[in-house]
This record gives structure tokens, sequence and C-alpha cells, in this order.
């Protein structure tokens, strides 16, 4: 008996110590993020949307797609092209802080792209031509080479995993062509052994034109859509909730000042501390950038009028 009272001793011990280890590094990470090396040293964005970092991520290029973050806020990821709709000359840079200063871009990936963490970050998944998922794999060293990772009879298009290990994606799934967008919709997929299945979200969020560009909360709480696509993929930013019964609320528009007239909107994001939203803006490849907007307050608003 004494044994065992020991025992419960040192495993409360040994809780509390992992406790205040897993305390201390939520609070390192919500430091950094609060500090003014933060987000590339940028000056953070108000309720208008502004350009991120400009100057300093685009080079012979165009920056576009999806960004990614680390939790701790201390590694940035994001996409680069010379056009739109070509892969060549495109990829994935990373650009790290290294306790003093953000280092310089470096190239990660090519001809690769959209930039998403598994929710462990041991992994970092990127899409290619195709509806192929390429993954790169942390190392002791930092990332291995790209490696190729899966590829369906159907479509894995702006691959996404949530904190419950199910994947969210913009597919054709059992209907039309992979390679007509037209029948694409917002999917969700289990990946269990060498087994899939895959299903659509349901006709409240999806569309009869192409529905692929998202972002999906890592608790699955709420996703973010690009909808009301015209033939021409200019879309505006609207957003779901789901529900306690698991079906998602009637989406709604973000507002005027992320939806302000016509323009490509995409690769939409919001950063770990869960403060801001990043998106691709461009009416064309001249003007195309990745935005940011404090996102935050809004978010809460949205999700008390939606849910009530």
């Amino acid at each position: 008996m004494k044994k065992f009272t020991q025992l419960k001793v040192i495993n409360a011990g040994f809780v509390f110590i992992l406790s205040m280890g897993f305390m201390i590094s939520s609070c390192a990470q919500k430091g950094f993020f609060n500090s003014a090396d933060a987000y590339l040293g940028q000056r953070p964005s108000g309720d208008t949307p502004i350009v991120f970092a400009p100057g300093m991520l685009a080079d012979s290029g165009i920056v576009l797609g999806k960004v990614a973050f680390s939790k701790d806020g201390k590694a940035f990821y994001y996409s680069f092209a010379r056009h739109w709709f070509d892969d060549n000359g495109s990829g994935t840079k990373e650009i790290r802080f290294d306790g003093k200063k953000w280092l310089k871009p470096k190239v990660i990936a090519e001809k690769i792209t959209n930039p998403a963490f598994s929710p462990d970050e041991t992994k970092l998944y990127l899409g290619a031509g195709g509806g192929q998922v390429w993954v790169l794999n942390r190392t002791d060293q930092g990332w291995s080479k790209p490696e190729f990772w899966i590829e369906k009879n159907y479509g894995l298009y702006n691959f996404q995993e949530a904190n419950s290990g199910t994947f969210y994606i913009g597919s054709n799934g059992k209907q039309g062509s992979k390679s007509d967008w037209s029948t694409y919709n917002f999917c969700k997929m289990t990946i269990a052994g060498k087994d899939t299945a895959i299903s659509s979200l349901g006709k409240t969020i999806n569309t009869p034109a192409f529905d692929g560009d998202f972002f999906i909360a890592p608790d699955e709480s709420y996703i973010i859509i690009s909808a009301k696509e015209t033939p021409t993929y200019e879309s505006e930013l609207w957003i779901s909730f789901r529900k306690t019964d698991k079906s998602w609320t009637t989406p709604r528009n973000l507002g005027p000042m992320v939806n302000d007239g016509l323009a490509h909107r995409f690769g939409q994001y919001v950063s770990p501390d869960g403060k801001y939203l990043f998106y691709t803006r461009g009416t064309s490849e001249q003007d195309c950038n990745i935005y940011w907007v404090r996102f935050d307050t809004l978010l809460h608003n949205l999700k008390k009028k939606m849910l009530e």
C-alpha cells in the first residue's frame, strides 16, 4: 500500500511537470505572437485588409495560394509562381526566425504549393498537378526532400488535415471527372491503412460551380470558403459554422472590407493564434498579393449571430 501511495505521488508529480511544460510552451508561443518580431516583424493589420510583407516575399514572380505559420510562430511558409495557371517556375518557400532575426526565404519544394501542416507539425502537405499530394517530413536537420504521398482517381485539391485526423479537400469525389473543375465540392476524407472514404460536406455549402478553395479550422468548428465563383474564378470569402448535429450553417459573407469588389480570392488561412485571416487577392497577376486582416473579433461576432 505504501508503494502504491508513493507511485501515486510520483505519477502526480510527473503529470504536474508535464502540465507545467505544456503551459510554459503555450505561454512562450503566445508571447512570440505578441512580440514585435511576430509575423515577419510586420506592423499588425487592423480591420482593413492590407498586403502582407510588401516587397519581402515576391521576387521574379508572384506570391499566391495558402500560407502557413508554425504553431510557435517562428517559421512561415508560402507559395510562389510565375503565372496563375502554370506550375512551371512555382514552388514553396520557408522563412525562419533564428532567435534574433527572420532569415532570407529558402526554397523547400519546386512545382508543389499550398503548404498545410499535419496537426503535430511533423509533416507539411503540398499539392501538385493531377491531384497529387506530396509531403515533407520533419527531421533533426530540418525538412526532408518532398516525397510523393497520395493520388486517387478523384481530385485532392487544397489538401488539409484537421486535429481529428480527418482530411478536407476540394474534390469531384464520386461524380464527374477529375479534370472537370465544375464538379468539385468541399469534401472530407478519412484514411485507414489503404482504405479511403470520401464524402461531400453537403448542399448547404456546395454549389453547382467549382467549390475547392477553403480553410478548415483545426477543430472543424468553422470553414471559410471561396463562394460565388464566376466562370473565370473570381469569388468572395464566406464562412460557415458546424452545428452540434455536425451539419453546417448557411454560409455568410465576411463583409465589404474583405469582399471589396470583383477579384480572385483564395488561399484563405487563419493564423495559429486565431487573430488574423490571410488570403490571396488579385484582379490580375499584376496585382496578386497575399493580404491579411484582423479576424478574431469578426469571427466571434459572426459565430454568435449564426449559431443563435
